[in-house]
């Protein structure tokens, strides 16, 4: 067997990642304005401008919660002895990729080939695929990858022996020689009643790994699953629930422990809502020769909404450690107040987050320079449309045209895909905070 479970770090290609400070910003990158289109994202970056000098709408990142997240996250798996490869789906910002790996991240998820070749381009070095990938086309370019270059590793998963089948059938078809290409690891998926993908059931699961280890051109390398789509809220059902499946995912591990094809096998399972049951249910596997990974990756943002409310770490912590800090916000300018209770804003869906709830109103910053911000209590935001978002109370009127709003958003795995560069402020609290960085996103 190859050494596959060795404790070397991940790698990443920061050249390649550093090469974005040359990038010029122009008309395609709506959070920067025509005064600085020209300019490099490290000019931009050197000019260390401020917040009011930059259009709405806008999405920001802090990079003091940027900071705090990575740590904490960091701190937590490591005194529990788990690994992270954390999704990168989340942000597909290498940059913060990269920050992730100093950090100590094992490895880097993503959920699709688009995403894998994003995280190639920029030579990370170990790879969790983590969807079923049955594309010919798809698996022939990561087996050429992997010939290609022989310190890359790639796990993908699988739920059903027809899907072995079909990533056998288009190996074969491209691998002359199978000893002369390494396989790709294969995890197995368990799934849950009402979930997403996964064997439904342990045969299933036990067919699919047989499956596996019957083609030299996959290697069986351990087992894992998505939690996060059983349950969705932190009540006790949910919880017992999410420990039922791992509960699972442990019995399909065990099975199969001696059939396993690599030294380490892999058990990961994990978002940013339930880890903390994955470390009470999965961890103790880390004493019996098994790595625990969680692929956690809303972490390095989190949020004023959902993950708010539904992490471990949250505002309401369920686990020993600092709690994760919102590292994004939405910035939007008052555009209209066509009657009494009502005032449009300029953001909208093609701006912010809006599937785990709308935004909620923060601070509202003033026309007048000098005038510090104030908070907007009994302010709402009830509805988004394309491009303005509605803002409703009652009584008086709290707010101006004019005024710019602060506003806290739910959900960063649909707030990144928006913007393809975002500043990165030093303190979202100031009365006009500086922009100390831009965060470039590939999606």
């Amino acid at each position: 067997m190859d050494r596959t479970g060795a404790d070397d770090a991940c790698r990443i290609d920061r050249q390649k990642v550093a090469r974005r400070d040359g990038e010029r910003v122009d008309w395609r990158h709506k959070a920067l304005p025509p005064t600085f289109w020209g300019l490099t994202v490290a000019e931009v970056r050197e000019r260390r401008p401020r917040l009011s000098e930059l259009p709405t709408p806008l999405l920001t990142l802090s990079r003091a919660a940027l900071d705090t997240n990575l740590r904490v996250m960091a701190d937590w798996c490591a005194a529990r002895g788990l690994d992270l490869a954390p999704h990168g789906k989340t942000t597909m910002a290498p940059q913060l990729w990269a920050e992730q790996i100093d950090a100590g991240a094992w490895a880097i998820t993503v959920a699709n080939p688009f995403q894998l070749g994003v995280a190639l381009e920029f030579g990370v070095g170990r790879v969790m695929v983590a969807n079923t990938v049955i594309s010919p086309l798809a698996l022939r370019w990561i087996a050429d990858e992997l010939a290609a270059d022989r310190d890359l590793r790639v796990l993908v998963w699988a739920d059903s022996p027809a899907t072995v089948d079909l990533m056998h059938d288009a190996l074969a078809a491209h691998v002359a020689d199978a000893g002369s290409r390494p396989p790709v690891d294969v995890l197995v998926e368990r799934g849950g009643a009402g979930g997403r993908t996964g064997a439904r059931d342990l045969d299933t699961a036990l067919a699919v790994a047989e499956r596996v280890v019957a083609s030299p051109h996959l290697r069986l390398a351990g087992v894992a699953g998505y939690e996060g789509a059983l349950a969705h809220d932190s009540d006790a059902h949910s919880r017992d629930v999410v420990r039922g499946y791992l509960d699972d995912m442990v019995e399909v591990h065990r099975r199969l422990a001696d059939a396993y094809e690599v030294d380490v096998p892999v058990v990961s399972a994990g978002g940013s809502a339930y880890f903390d049951l994955v470390d009470e249910v999965l961890s103790p596997l880390t004493t019996q020769g098994a790595r625990v990974v969680l692929r956690s990756g809303a972490y390095v943002v989190h949020d004023d909404g959902f993950y708010r409310h539904i992490s471990p770490l949250g505002e309401e912590p369920r686990t020993d450690g600092p709690g994760f800090r919102s590292a994004m916000h939405g910035w939007v300018r008052v555009t209209s107040q066509p009657e009494p209770g009502l005032a449009l804003f300029d953001a909208g869906k093609r701006d912010l987050p809006f599937d785990e709830g709308m935004p909620e109103v923060q601070l509202r910053r003033p026309r007048e320079a000098g005038e510090a911000p104030t908070a907007l209590p009994g302010a709402q935001v009830t509805a988004l449309n394309d491009q303005h978002g509605f803002l409703r109370w009652e009584g008086e009127a709290p707010v101006r045209i004019g005024d710019e709003l602060r506003l806290g958003l739910s959900h960063p795995c649909t707030a990144m895909d928006k913007w393809s560069l975002v500043p990165v402020v030093d303190d979202a609290d100031a009365a006009d905070p500086v922009v100390v960085d831009l965060v470039r996103t590939w999606f």
